[in-house]
């Protein structure tokens, strides 16, 4: 089954809610419309950079000033899997864009670079009263640092566009970490 069953026993299709909220972040940009798919006291946690907000009042600053206007218009997300559970959603996917613009949700303040960026990224989104109650958001910070060229991977243990074609090809090669280890 792909939904919950609501307190007057009616069953949700969580990922046609889902993908309806994604359509009014993404396609439509409109906030409104966006906070009216979740509870009022919502809030959304991009966990690698500590932003987001909690209740309609901080998501509407968010959505409305620091994300939907500031997503490049290349932005693109490629889905990998998803698993629907009685109240929640997890999409696991390949998001993609240039980054001309500034975005303060993901790279608070870098100024646009200019470089296209592959990373996998994960949304855990629970649901409550057939509305989304929380979206958790988590990516490859370094994999994004390395490829707008903020972080170097000569002498770290970090790897840059590599960790999204890996999540969507399974078959490339692994380890390449350990056995650059190993070699040094």
């Amino acid at each position: 089954m792909d939904g919950s069953t609501m307190a007057s026993g009616e069953t949700t299709d969580l990922a046609a809610l889902w993908e309806e909220h994604v359509k009014y972040e993404f396609e439509t940009g409109n906030t409104e419309d966006t906070l009216n798919t979740m509870v009022e006291d919502a809030y959304v946690n991009h966990i690698p950079v500590l932003t987001g907000g909690m209740g309609w009042e901080a998501l509407r600053a968010l959505y409305s000033r620091h994300f939907t206007p500031k997503m490049p218009p290349d932005t693109q997300m490629s889905p990998v899997s998803r698993t629907v559970g009685t109240d929640q959603v997890v999409d696991e996917m390949v998001f993609t864009f240039t980054h001309t613009t500034e975005m303060d949700w993901i790279l608070p303040g870098v100024a646009p670079t200019g470089k296209y960026v592959e990373v996998p990224l994960v949304v855990i989104v629970h649901f409550r009263d057939g509305k989304l109650a929380h979206e958790h958001i988590c990516w490859d910070q370094a994999s994004v640092l390395v490829q707008v060229g903020l972080l170097d991977t000569e002498n770290m243990p970090v790897v840059g566009v590599e960790s999204a074609r890996k999540a969507l090809d399974p078959t490339l090669p692994a380890n390449h970490l350990i056995e650059r280890a190993t070699i040094e």
